[in-house]
């Protein structure tokens, strides 16, 4: 691997920075709302197939237990 100097790094991270494109303050916005909505949704789907289960367990060990 070629040695590059210290100052030729920094030029060509500064160049290559240069390039990056930057999401908006509003792309940021709607991406966070969009990451939440999406969390608590599946906080919703996940709890209510966990209610089902236990309710279909419960109705299954009941059904012995007599």
């Amino acid at each position: 691997m070629a040695k590059v100097n210290p100052l030729q790094f920094i030029q060509q991270v500064r160049t290559e920075v240069g390039k990056v494109v930057w999401p908006s303050r509003r792309e940021v916005m709607l991406t966070t709302i969009m990451v939440f909505i999406m969390a608590a949704l599946s906080a919703t789907f996940f709890s209510l197939v966990d209610l089902a289960i236990r309710t279909g367990l419960s109705v299954v060990v009941g059904g012995f237990g007599a």
